[in-house]
């Protein structure tokens, strides 16, 4: 117990701009309480990317179940990602007002009604209602940032964001070759059964192993959004901001349009999109342990250069294998490897920059952060599968993820280059 004491005076001597740790130093007595924390942060933080990816393998058998377009299904990303701008932009201000844990209850249990009503939505408009209402899941993704930083200064912070996204990265690793699964074994409504059993048991985790972080609760919803504003005055918000949404633009525009390629272009079923598709977890994974392993040493800002370059790389390789002609499943997946390192060294660290910029309102920055990320992302989706086309072009869409990748990089290297105006 006073090992975790002696902690937290470290972290309140090492960041003076933090509120009050008096409740968060009582609520958290020794080492041993840290454990089943983490591992809470990480479930909560699971959900969001298991309902993204879980039911991508099967957009193919959802359009033709119910007799609609490819895009009219792929609907089901994009409103998922546009209500998570939304939910994210509210949820954050509000835990900071009346604290996490109430927030992420009810987030968790709506996004249970969510996945059960998909399972047994009888139209495509019903099943589109469920994916808005899963949306609820986005708490678990943007207060487990939060959660993280209410304990650890900046630095740390970018570490422990990472070996928490590192964990969390199991989820996507997993998810698409598990509902490619349950499809092909029992149609994919079964998919979203297995959702709404995840959901059930972060909520059963948050019950009984998270207690309250926020040690400043009650703060008026008028200073929480005026927060907004002083965050965008920041030119260093709105480059790690922009930094951070491009390097997400990569992977949610692949999303968009990578079924329709490996469906339409390359003849993989859902089975094998989803254990393809686990190599871009696995460098997700490895970029968030990097993250977790050197931010302290090597600082916030060079990682998310690093980062922004290898998922330049990825994209380019890619894009000059089918120019080639080389037409194989490994010509999209490998590379794709690279933008999941790449991103699991720009998301933690971008994250733990933007929301140290005010500790005290860190809900607000984590979810105007969150829902700039998420909003590019849902129109990078949309992008993503008009550039695949209804032939599945590969060329089409590894061209426009090269793009959002340089675009990333050219901002990254700016951010650098200004020291004087860093964190």
């Amino acid at each position: 117990m006073a090992g975790f004491q002696r902690n937290a005076a470290a972290i309140d001597r090492s960041d003076n701009s933090f509120p009050d740790r008096s409740m968060s130093q009582a609520l958290f007595q020794g080492r041993a309480a840290s454990r089943p924390l983490l591992v809470t942060l990480v479930i909560l933080a699971a959900v969001s990317p298991l309902a993204i990816n879980m039911f991508m393998p099967s957009m193919p058998s959802i359009a033709a179940d119910f007799g609609v377009p490819y895009p009219t299904v792929q609907l089901g990303l994009s409103l998922y990602l546009g209500f998570m701008v939304v939910l994210q932009l509210v949820a954050g201000p509000v835990s900071d007002r009346v604290g996490r844990r109430p927030v992420l209850i009810v987030g968790m249990a709506t996004f249970v009604a969510g996945s059960l009503l998909c399972a047994v939505a009888p139209t495509i408009e019903t099943f589109l209602a469920g994916r808005i209402i899963q949306t609820a899941s986005a708490t678990g993704l943007v207060l487990s940032r939060t959660i993280i930083r209410d304990l650890y200064p900046r630095e740390k912070a970018a570490s422990m964001i990472g070996y928490v996204v590192m964990g969390m990265a199991v989820a996507p690793m997993v998810a698409p070759a598990l509902g490619g699964l349950a499809d092909e074994v029992a149609g994919w409504r079964a998919s979203f059964v297995l959702q709404a059993g995840f959901g059930a048991f972060a909520l059963v985790a948050i019950l009984f192993l998270l207690p309250e972080t926020n040690a400043s609760m009650g703060q008026s919803a008028r200073n929480q959004f005026t927060a907004w504003g002083a965050l965008g005055r920041m030119r260093p918000f709105w480059l790690y901001a922009l930094t951070t949404s491009l390097s997400s633009a990569v992977f949610f525009g692949f999303l968009g349009g990578g079924p329709a390629v490996s469906s339409a272009f390359l003849g993989q079923s859902p089975f094998d999109y989803g254990l393809w598709f686990s190599l871009c977890a696995l460098g997700y994974l490895i970029g968030n342990f990097l993250s977790g392993r050197f931010s302290q040493v090597r600082g916030v800002e060079r990682m998310v250069r690093d980062g922004a370059l290898i998922a330049l790389v990825g994209t380019g390789v890619s894009l000059a294998l089918f120019a080639i002609g080389a037409d194989h499943p490994a010509s999209l997946f490998v590379p794709l490897s690279l933008i999941g390192v790449g991103n699991g060294l720009v998301l933690p660290n971008a994250t733990a920059a933007v929301i140290g910029l005010k500790p005290e309102a860190s809900g607000a920055a984590s979810g105007l952060l969150g829902a700039l990320q998420i909003g590019v992302g849902a129109l990078a989706s949309i992008i993503g599968a008009l550039a695949a086309g209804v032939g599945g072009s590969p060329i089409g869409l590894t061209a426009l993820l090269f793009g959002f990748a340089g675009a990333a990089t050219c901002v990254a290297l700016i951010a650098i280059r200004s020291p004087s105006e860093a964190f």
